[in-house]
């Protein structure tokens, strides 16, 4: 559902922002919130590698410079006191395995006299509502309004770390999920609006009626795993030199295009069966892997391979590896398409099916394979989880039971 008109109902203040995280995302946030005139402050590890003012190019498919915006952080700290008491929003821009530990850095240092405080990240994968209110229950913290973007609203492109990036076109439809859920419209316009809407006339966002919808839809956990496998499938995952590595999407293959349509295929099961559970919920962006592109980006496509082979925006993403011996190249297992998207990815689509009884083959081969590349233990040798190894450290995976959830019937908002 859209927003409906706030605007006429509130003034719009501008509000006092954190980005915290160096992410490509970070790059554009900052130029695009400062020059809709929010204050921008910047909580990193690396403060002293980050420009007071930071460009973004926005950048056509032929490499030409079309607009440039241009953002300034009025404090970048590594010190979270620094930062976050004056923050009205506070947006995470990492990868999605480090959300836990970044919401325990800064929660004790949220300012509780804020009648509220917007509290978010623009990737939405992996139940991004657990875990603020796993923080909201051991820091006291009643003023918090969780959002979660579902797909990061742009393509970009890092060119100078804290400094430069490069815009190449942004999602012509966001989802957002909300809780509290009425809390939508004030924070769509208030800083939504300021996201991709206002700057590029693009990117409206529309609601989702659940962050399970996010969950089960975002399309790296897909994706990547998907790709990984089909490449160490035709390669063994190695390669001679670095010019022989084939690139992550350019050269997407048959092999890589079926891995990804059997796990799509599994996703689209679970889906299905919590339709089917929570019969009263809409579901309506809780999509597949197509139909997610469609709505996201207008796309057409009906062949997989095609669509990642003929994108210019994805052409120039490299496959992650790590250098071997005598200038080989082996496929990164610590790059986040493993810590990310198989943890808290995978693995929690696969807990879901478990709690609703859905069989998930190709999921249960694609873990078993990462398992095994990573010397992890998610999935016994029945191919159901292991819960002790995967409970055994807090954030060692992104399943519900580790924030106290132990029912299919309590994963909803």
């Amino acid at each position: 559902m859209k927003s409906s008109n706030y605007n006429t109902c509130y003034s719009l203040p501008k509000l006092t922002t954190c980005v915290v995280g160096g992410g490509n995302s970070a790059h554009v946030l900052i130029p695009f919130l400062s020059t809709a005139g929010h204050t921008v402050n910047l909580l990193t590890r690396r403060p002293n590698d980050w420009n007071k003012v930071v460009t973004c190019d926005v950048t056509s498919m032929e490499n030409q410079v079309i607009k440039k915006f241009t953002g300034t952080c009025d404090k970048i700290s590594s010190d979270p006191n620094d930062v976050i008491p004056d923050a009205d929003a506070i947006i995470l821009c990492m990868p999605v395995h480090q959300y836990r530990n970044a919401l325990d850095r800064l929660a004790p240092f949220i300012d509780k006299s804020k009648e509220e405080v917007f509290l978010g990240t623009v990737y939405g994968q992996a139940g991004f509502n657990w875990m603020v209110h796993e923080i909201e229950k051991v820091y006291d913290l009643d003023n918090i309004v969780c959002f979660s973007v579902g797909l990061i609203p742009w393509i970009c492109r890092t060119i100078k770390y804290g400094f430069h990036v490069a815009y190449y076109g942004g999602k012509k439809v966001n989802v957002c999920a909300v809780t509290p859920a009425h809390k939508f419209d004030k924070l769509n316009a208030l800083l939504l609006n300021d996201l991709s809407l206002n700057p590029m006339g693009i990117g409206e966002f529309s609601q989702a009626c659940s962050f399970l919808s996010l969950t089960l839809s975002v399309d790296n956990q897909v994706i990547h795993p998907s790709r990984c496998y089909g490449l160490f499938k035709t390669s063994g995952g190695k390669w001679s030199s670095l010019e022989n590595v084939p690139f992550f999407y350019r050269d997407f293959d048959d092999t890589s295009g079926e891995i990804l349509t059997h796990i799509d295929n599994d996703c689209s099961a679970i889906r299905d069966a919590v339709r089917n559970h929570f019969p009263d919920r809409p579901f309506t962006y809780m999509l597949s892997y197509f139909d997610l592109e469609r709505l996201t980006h207008g796309s057409k496509h009906v062949d997989i391979k095609a669509s990642f082979r003929n994108s210019k925006q994805l052409g120039l993403v490299k496959t992650p590896t790590v250098l071997g011996e005598n200038g080989s190249r082996f496929l990164d297992v610590n790059c986040r398409f493993f810590t990310d998207d198989i943890p808290y990815g995978l693995l929690l689509c696969k807990w879901i099916a478990e709690q609703l009884n859905v069989s998930t083959p190709h999921i249960n081969e694609v873990i078993s394979w990462a398992q095994s590349l990573r010397g992890e233990h998610w999935l016994n040798d029945d191919k159901s989880i292991d819960m002790e190894y995967c409970l055994e450290q807090r954030t060692r995976t992104g399943l519900p039971p580790s924030y106290g959830i132990d029912s299919i019937d309590e994963i909803l908002d």
